[in-house]
């Protein structure tokens, strides 16, 4: 039987048959073989061969695509940037929690693939970066060199340190992938410019001033009509996100201030005199030193010759100050260019270590009292300086020290005595971690409780940035555990622990109905304040003034601004917006519109005139630095279409459980 069946599967037939099953097999069993790996990244980029732009993904020629991953690494150490640098930027206020959420994930998983994509498409359009420019751009970062030089030692030190450290081809291969990205943002930027027209007309709009009126109508009266409960319904239906009740949670908490706890006992002479001992270089007086000078200031950038001549001027007058009975303060006078100090020859007071820059410095400090130093230069140029007097710095005795000894000690030993208890009751939090009562009990604190408190109304010490953080975390609200102590002032923190959490949540119609209702009737009346508003623009433009529509309203007259400028807070910017989106009116006609104020009031506004502003009273300097701006925000807009666009000419996979 088995020689029969090898018999009937070595023809040609069975041959070709058996070719042809290998070709899907190929295609499709090793990359579901493949699939069955674990996966370490959080996106793919696939994008067809260039000689076949058009290939559909599922065709079996997807082998001959290009590929490029988001690593989780990669992903996960942005993302720990990204918050640092929130971190840094909104302190307090920053929410780590809040940062967590999908959406940001997302935001920066997206920068990443744009920077994929950027980096595909500079391949394939054959942009390359050469080792000597990677070798040019790690030499020029300034964290690699030690006085203004590339130093290797450095350069290997700071890689070491990263997190996680990398090695040199890893940095440069970075390096180079940001290059090549560059090139091609910097070529799509750099091709973006502004015509002279273009220019004009920008110029003449930005510059345009407007002749207004504006008459202020009263906000409408209060809407009491009856609220169906269609009306209900369909409101609350239309606008649920609006209605949810935030997170809240309860806390109980202790707390411990230094201010309140048992005072230690006052440091005797012994500790003070020691204390005196140990830090007795702190109680020298520094010495000083009276100086006068005459300053020959050269403008940074000068040239040499400039220089040279300052240079030379400054030896003649040291001469001239050396010399027997000269008078420095009157060559000060007449000679100094330091206004500060010429008013009164030269006179810059008494001086110790750190208050003059440094050559000025070293120069006074090397010198003897009565004696005029010759030429010093300094970022301000040449100085003359005269030392006058020399007072010695002075060691202050143990007895004239012992107050402020005394004070420092006593806030030591407070800071200490708090130190000691709060160690005291995190050690007994650690025993019983799910309560703070034990603990509370053995230090005879009371224990205090907050809540249920949202992050927008809490009070007291619920109300502290650094209290919320924690009382809000996934590990407080999750574990109900004792949190570490938390400070919220100099020697005063608090311990907390989560016992009630209610999250974010829909409310019922029922809870919100009130709300509702004072929504709909507020809805209303804005609409009825827009339909007066528009009728009474339908007036102006047709001709009537606004004069008379105050008369007929018995409102006060309307103000007459001439000549506003564009983006003027008239009364506010959303009035000033409304007033500059309105089209000009016609030769001898009236343009009309109106804009809601704050407090519930419309400013209706006709405009009479309109006044563009003059293109070529800009100077030129100015033109090209508005041009500039234009060219560089056009250019990068033209970037963002690009990705864009390159974005749908791959297929990105984003795998969601490892984000």
């Amino acid at each position: 039987m088995l020689q029969k069946l090898r018999e009937k599967t070595s023809g040609w037939i069975a041959t070709v048959i058996l070719g042809l099953l290998i070709i899907p097999f190929a295609f499709v069993g090793i990359e579901q073989y493949l699939g069955q790996r674990t996966d370490t990244s959080v996106a793919r980029i696939d994008a067809p061969p260039t000689w076949w732009p058009a290939a559909p993904s599922y065709w079996p020629v997807s082998v001959f695509w290009q590929h490029e991953k988001v690593e989780i690494d990669e992903f996960r150490a942005l993302f720990e940037q990204e918050r640092q640098r929130r971190r840094a930027e909104q302190g307090e206020a920053f929410d780590a929690r809040a940062f967590e959420t999908v959406d940001n994930k997302r935001a920066i998983l997206d920068s990443l693939i744009d920077q994929r994509v950027q980096k595909l498409a500079a391949e394939r359009n054959g942009l390359l970066v050469s080792d000597a420019m990677v070798k040019k751009t790690i030499q020029g970062i300034p964290a690699f060199q030690v006085d203004g030089k590339f130093s290797y030692e450095r350069y290997k030190l700071a890689l070491a340190s990263l997190t996680p450290p990398k090695t040199e081809p890893q940095f440069e291969q970075e390096v180079r992938n940001d290059l090549q990205r560059s090139l091609l943002s910097i070529g799509v930027g750099a091709s973006n410019f502004v015509t002279t027209a273009e220019m004009d007309r920008l110029l003449r709009l930005d510059g345009q001033r407007r002749d207004v009126s504006l008459l202020l109508l009263p906000p409408p009266a209060a809407d009491t009509a009856a609220v169906s409960a269609a009306e209900i319904q369909q409101w609350y239906d239309n606008h649920v996100a609006q209605y949810r009740a935030p997170e809240a949670v309860s806390i109980e908490f202790v707390e411990v201030n230094a201010a309140t706890l048992p005072a230690a006992p006052a440091a005797d002479d012994a500790t003070l005199r020691q204390r005196y001992e140990q830090e007795k270089n702190r109680f020298v007086e520094a010495e000083q030193r009276l100086a006068s000078h005459i300053l020959v200031r050269v403008e940074e950038g000068a040239d040499a010759a400039a220089q040279k001549a300052a240079q030379d001027k400054a030896t003649r007058l040291a001469e001239q100050a050396k010399a027997a009975g000269a008078d420095f303060a009157a060559l000060a006078r007449a000679n100094s260019d330091d206004t500060g100090s010429q008013a009164v020859g030269g006179d810059v007071g008494w001086v110790s270590k750190g208050m003059m820059v440094g050559p000025f410095e070293e120069a006074l400090f090397a010198m003897k009292a009565g004696e005029i130093s010759g030429p010093v230069k300094s970022d301000f140029g040449w100085h003359v300086i005269q030392l006058r007097e020399i007072k010695s710095g002075a060691q202050e005795s143990f007895e004239q020290a012992r107050e402020a000894l005394a004070i420092e000690q006593a806030e030591a030993d407070r800071d200490r005595v708090a130190s000691e208890f709060s160690s005291r009751l995190v050690d007994l939090t650690l025993k019983n971690p799910s309560s703070l009562a034990p603990a509370a009990r053995e230090m005879s604190l009371p224990l205090q409780k907050a809540g249920p408190f949202t992050r927008a109304n809490a009070q007291g010490i619920a109300a502290n940035k650094a209290v919320q953080r924690v009382a809000f975390s996934e590990e407080a609200i999750q574990d109900g555990a004792i949190s570490d102590p938390i400070e919220i002032g100099p020697g005063h923190s608090v311990l907390i622990r989560v016992t009630e959490h209610t999250p974010e949540r829909a409310q019922a119609l029922a809870q919100v109905r009130d709300q509702v209702i004072a929504a709909v009737r507020a809805d209303r009346a804005a609409k009825a304040a827009k339909k007066d508003a528009d009728a009474l623009v339908a007036r102006v433009n047709g001709g009537e003034t606004l004069d008379a529509i105050a008369a007929s309203r018995q409102l006060p007259p309307p103000h007459a601004l001439p000549g506003v400028p564009r983006n003027a807070p008239v009364p506010n910017a959303e009035v000033s917006k409304a007033i500059f989106e309105t089209p000009a009116p016609a030769q001898g006609k009236v343009a009309a519109g109106h804009a809601p104020m704050p407090d519930g009031s419309t400013v209706l506004f006709a405009i009479t005139n309109v006044t563009p502003g003059d293109a070529a009273a800009i100077p030129t300097e100015q033109r090209d630095m508005v041009r500039q701006q234009i060219a560089q925000i056009g250019g990068r807009e033209d970037m963002q279409e690009l990705v864009g666009a390159l974005r749908k000419r791959v297929k990105v996979t984003v795998v969601e459980q490892n984000l």
